[in-house]
């Protein structure tokens, strides 16, 4: 197995731990968890659209900002989902450096459409060989 897939393999089970959780707001330990599940599940899609960007398309890129923009720019995301996942990346960088309430409260409303990004952003990078 290829790192390219080894890092698609990652991110897809990183993703199926984030679809198992309810993301009904009301239980703190739940939000906390699936912000916790956020974090690592957008490193591993975005560490693997760094790789197949590489290996698939010939783009060397370092950090997350600059794989999404490279994503639209060959046709793994839209423009509006571009925008979405700079936003995410935002929220991401958050979670690692802040915690109260109220961010997290934020953060987890956002949660539905990031999983549901990060889902549809994984199933294009899968399709792209």
């Amino acid at each position: 197995m290829g790192a390219v897939n080894r890092r698609l393999q990652t991110a897809r089970k990183a993703l199926q731990t984030l679809e198992e959780l309810d993301l009904t707001p009301g239980d703190a330990i739940v939000r906390d968890a699936a912000i916790q599940r956020f974090e690592y599940t957008f490193e591993a899609v975005w560490k693997a659209a760094q790789a197949v960007l590489r290996e698939r398309f010939g783009v060397v890129l370092a950090s997350p900002k600059p794989v999404i923009r490279a994503c639209r720019e060959n046709a793994l995301l839209t423009d509006s989902e571009t925008r979405l996942a700079l936003a995410m990346v935002d929220h991401r960088n958050l979670t690692a450096h802040t915690y109260n309430e109220a961010l997290a409260e934020e953060i987890f409303a956002a949660l539905p459409a990031y999983r549901d990004l990060l889902h549809t952003w994984l199933n294009r990078l899968e399709a792209s060989e």
